[in-house]
């Protein structure tokens, strides 16, 4: 479902609500922070552990991460009752829900807040418990992954396999389709992280995976993934 709050919205009046700055330590008075910097677990503890220096014990972190768990997070932070999951999907302009996860420190309140917050945006939040991948990319990824295994095993283009869910299943969007918009190298990285964590074969990268974000065909952000966005159709099979 669309997001009832997407017809309001115009870019003029969204960038001016927006300021930019390199600097952690401009985030020092926010109430909420929204973290979603690359799917990188070092990256992650080298932010988290700058944000403890500045962030108020007042502060709400909304982690915003596919895969990784919550709990792991908070720990990095001195009140980790204050941390939560928030899965923002793509595209999240037109995506009604979003995950939240209740980490094992969160707190109720917190939990309340991030419900009202995710209202508040227009969406509809979905609480789960912490577990890495959570609910929707512990089951997407699966779908991704299996359908790299599809082309790469020459059973069918990716076209023909993104149609067998749209029109056979009824989504929006093909996993190969998705996968481009999230960006291939993200969904590397996410299948390692569930893979470490729960030592599963069922979580192996697809070799073509890898393969593709060795050649630079990272999706939708490069131009090319699954389908070519270069063309003036661009995304057109």
């Amino acid at each position: 479902m669309m997001s009832p709050a997407v017809a309001e919205w115009h870019a003029d009046d969204v960038l001016g609500r927006v300021s930019r700055t390199g600097d952690v330590a401009d985030l020092a008075g926010a109430d909420w922070i929204v973290e979603n910097i690359v799917e990188d677990p070092e990256a992650k503890r080298e932010l988290y552990l700058r944000l403890r220096e500045v962030c108020t014990e007042t502060v709400r972190v909304a982690v915003n991460t596919s895969c990784m768990p919550i709990t792991r997070i908070a720990s990095l932070m001195p009140h980790p009752q204050r941390v939560i999951g928030m899965h923002f999907m793509n595209p999240v302009p037109l995506i009604d829900g979003v995950e939240v996860i209740r980490g094992q420190h969160t707190s109720d309140d917190t939990v309340k807040a991030a419900e009202e917050f995710a209202g508040s945006l227009g969406k509809r939040p979905i609480v789960v418990n912490d577990m890495p991948g959570f609910v929707s990319n512990r089951l997407s990824h699966l779908f991704m992954n299996e359908a790299a295994f599809l082309v790469q095993d020459g059973v069918a283009a990716p076209e023909q396999v993104d149609d067998v869910f749209k029109l056979g299943y009824g989504h929006r969007m093909g996993p190969l389709e998705t996968a481009d918009l999230i960006g291939l190298d993200t969904v590397v990285n996410s299948l390692a992280v569930l893979y470490d964590e729960f030592q599963d074969p069922k979580f192996r990268c697809c070799p073509l995976l890898k393969k593709m974000v060795d050649a630079g065909f990272l999706g939708r952000k490069s131009g090319r993934g699954f389908y070519d966005y270069t063309t003036s159709t661009a995304g057109a099979r």
